[in-house]
């Protein structure tokens, strides 16, 4: 791999460096795709996505973490990739494939793409979590950091949408710094493979305000996986309907959940330039840093 094409793509500021590997294989370590997503010494995003041939659909998504774990589902990626492959095959539907299944997505018109995410699962083992708990009221306190005593925020909701997810209805969301609590909860031992954590408040019949961290990407300025265990959170406690907007610092996403526990995501996918880029060099980048920092401890 020398000079590698990409596109730099986002939903509603959630951005994503893509590879297409449907002519040519691409096969990327850890270390790679840390590269890559670095802001600093790489391209720059939130995810790594890398698209690939399926006989099950009309495109495979293979989506990583800036830290360069692979997870099996990203709804503002889907949106992305959706509109990306409808505009080259000149049509309004198609198929994904992720690691969570085969996933439907349509063109909404007026530059909105709606994804079906699959179905929604709220059992303890589908979170996953390390032990039998109840996922509607999880039993999970987090501490105001620097006073252990006193607890922050607490009784959150457990949900799977693609990728476990553990959402926190608070009155203030403002206050909550997930810059600081956010990492302690995606680790914490009750979520084997770790979590995604929201916090959001119910600010209308049909509307709920959110702030994620998004496990192995950390803050993030939309998460569409969020937005749908969201809506899930707050309709599970009986706060609102089965559909809604939530508003996240990037913006709006739109969500619904179907009678049939189906959960369809409604948004922007913005296309913001395309280029080249070396991954030796980038590496070549990773490595003098590792190398620095070794020296300096």
């Amino acid at each position: 791999m020398s000079k590698q094409p990409f596109i730099k793509m986002h939903g509603l500021g959630n951005d994503f460096v893509v590879l297409d590997a449907r002519k040519d294989a691409i096969d990327l370590e850890p270390l790679e795709v840390k590269s890559i997503a670095d802001r600093h010494l790489g391209i720059g995003c939130d995810q790594v996505i890398v698209l690939k041939n399926t006989p099950k659909a009309d495109v495979f998504m293979q989506i990583f973490n800036a830290d360069g774990s692979e997870v099996s589902a990203c709804g503002n990626a889907s949106r992305c990739i959706a509109a990306r492959v409808m505009k080259e095959k000149k049509c309004d539907h198609i198929t994904l494939e992720t690691k969570a299944g085969v996933l439907d997505a349509y063109d909404g018109g007026e530059g909105l793409i709606t994804v079906d995410m699959g179905p929604v699962k709220t059992d303890w083992q589908d979170i996953p979590l390390s032990e039998e708990r109840d996922t509607l009221h999880l039993g999970f306190q987090v501490a105001q950091p620097g006073d252990a005593g006193k607890v922050l925020m607490g009784d959150p909701v457990a949900v799977n949408v693609g990728n476990p997810h553990v959402v926190f209805i608070v009155g203030m969301p403002e206050v909550v710094d997930l810059a600081k609590v956010g990492p302690l909860i995606e680790t914490a031992p009750l979520f084997p493979e770790r979590v995604n954590v929201s916090v959001i408040q119910i600010v209308g019949d049909d509307l709920i305000k959110a702030k994620v961290w998004e496990r192995g990407a950390g803050l993030t300025d939309a998460c569409g996986t969020a937005a749908c265990a969201a809506l899930v959170a707050a309709h599970r406690r009986g706060m609102m309907g089965p559909s809604g907007v939530v508003i996240l610092p990037g913006g709006p996403l739109g969500v619904l959940w179907r009678e049939d526990n189906h959960i369809l995501l409604t948004g922007p996918a913005s296309t913001a330039y395309e280029g080249t880029f070396d991954i030796r060099a980038l590496l070549m980048g990773q490595l003098e840093r590792m190398r620095s920092v070794g020296e300096g401890a």
